[in-house]
């Protein structure tokens, strides 16, 4: 069949969409090579005219510099400030702490929720450009033709995925497609049409992930100040703290379990044996859920007791569950508690309301923290880079309690944590993971019904 002669407007339709079209598909490879020439030529120093504009880009990004170093140290004032006018209200404070807690955990859920939909999102991108690369022979028929129709050059100019759409529906609607290539020609702006909505939509999910990174960093520096505040106050009696510390490692070197353990700290150490006669006196009837006393940010006993509040206590930590209690440790043996893996730098909150028996290193456990949450029952959690309560100390639920590390156990953390950490390396690679257990009068108990199934049913503060 003897093609129609174009007009115009057609030829240059198709001149610019030959053009746009060998363009995306030479584009389509080679990403990683052009990225490298781009790097090595910004690695040269240029000369002559060239040199001034590269100076002038360095004092921009200095500027750049300085003026975020202003901001930090403006948004710290401000946030001392805001701490101050708290003065030495223990409610304020406690209450504080908690909202700040949770406004973290909320940006690190939000920045999850993101980083998830980027995975998808370049996903896609992926098997799009695997489809149009698949398709080169059939592109390659569509351009030849394009070409030969076309009576002018194609412009010297870079086109975008975009142009390069625009040029082919042109084409398209100006019926210049010869029939047998037109379904190839429509795949092909199809996939042109999934690639623009693609990148717009990440760009869209990078914008707001920026966006919840400084939100989640001002909301981390407010937290850290808090803490530190909290800190500042149980400064009068921190010869006290040491001494109970130094007294907590020498019984975790004598105990032979984590059941020894909380036995030896609470017969042993003046600061949890006050909390356990605190927990033993103190701790509601198991039945009694005393909502006005949930509400109080200064209370020193937990509100509801801890056999009561099974699917009301939210995870210590955002992240996903690798081991459940009861589960093959992969070593002969069953896990003891959950293993959860985070986000780097998460937050850690109490789950419950609780007095610290013990807040240090206990051997592969790595930091180690035990709540009493009364009526007899203990809560465990290992894995933190660093804990921010002390011996003796009451907290309330969804209060900050510690911060996870950069990465997931080393060798330095070796299995031992029911073989829930060494597990947890394996499936959440180098994620860090928090392992959190549950005891009653000593022995493992399953954590799973206490867990909220969703947010209105969590305790908070």
């Amino acid at each position: 069949m003897t093609p129609h002669p174009l007009t115009r407007p057609a030829q240059a339709a198709f001149a610019h969409a030959a053009f746009a079209l060998a363009l995306v598909v030479a584009c389509a490879g080679s990403a990683g090579p052009a990225a490298a020439q781009a790097s090595a030529q910004a690695e040269r120093l240029p000369r002559g005219p060239a040199a001034l504009d590269t100076i002038r880009q360095r004092d921009q990004e200095l500027e750049t510099i300085r003026a975020e170093q202003k901001r930090a140290t403006d948004t710290e004032k401000a946030l001392r400030a805001e701490i101050d006018r708290l003065g030495e209200d223990r409610r304020k404070l406690n209450q504080a702490m908690i909202d700040t807690a949770a406004r973290v955990r909320a940006a690190e859920q939000a920045i999850a929720a993101i980083e998830a939909r980027l995975d998808l999102l370049e996903s896609t991108e992926h098997g799009i450009n695997g489809s149009l690369e698949m398709r080169r022979a059939v592109i390659a028929q569509v351009l030849a033709a394009l070409q030969r129709l076309g009576r002018r050059p194609p412009p010297a100019l870079l086109v975008a995925p975009e142009d390069a759409l625009k040029s082919v529906r042109t084409a398209i609607l100006l019926g210049a497609v010869l029939p047998e290539l037109k379904t190839e020609a429509d795949a092909l702006a199809t996939d042109l049409a999934d690639l623009v909505r693609v990148r717009r939509e990440s760009a869209a999910e990078r914008a707001k992930r920026t966006n919840d990174l400084a939100v989640l960093s001002e909301e981390r520096t407010r937290l850290g100040l808090l803490v530190e505040e909290r800190q500042r106050r149980l400064g009068e009696v921190e010869k006290e703290l040491d001494q109970a510390r130094r007294r907590a490692l020498q019984l975790a070197l004598q105990a032979d379990n984590l059941k020894d353990l909380i036995a030896r700290l609470e017969h042993n150490l003046d600061s949890a044996g006050r909390a356990a006669r605190a927990a033993a006196e103190r701790t509601p009837a198991e039945t009694r859920r005393d909502l006005a006393a949930l509400r109080d940010p200064g209370r020193l006993a937990p509100a509801v007791a801890f056999a009561s509040a099974k699917g009301l206590l939210p995870l210590p930590v955002n992240g996903m569950r690798l081991r459940e209690f009861g589960a093959s440790d992969q070593h002969g043996g069953t896990e003891k508690g959950v293993s959860i893996t985070a986000r780097p730098g998460a937050q850690v909150t109490a789950p419950c309301d609780g007095w610290v028996v013990y807040a240090a290193p206990y051997r592969s456990y790595g930091q180690l923290l035990i709540l009493n949450a009364g009526g007899g029952y203990h809560v465990l959690l290992a894995g933190m880079e660093r804990i921010t309560v002390d011996l003796g100390q009451f907290v309330l639920t969804g209060e900050p309690v510690g911060t996870m590390g950069s990465s997931g156990p080393t060798a330095a953390t070796p299995i031992g944590v029911g073989a829930a950490v060494g597990v947890g390396a394996a499936a959440g690679a180098s994620q860090p993971i928090l392992y959190v257990e549950f005891r009653k009068d000593g022995l493992p108990v399953d954590p799973s019904p206490w867990w909220a199934t969703n947010d209105s049913e969590k305790v908070r503060g």
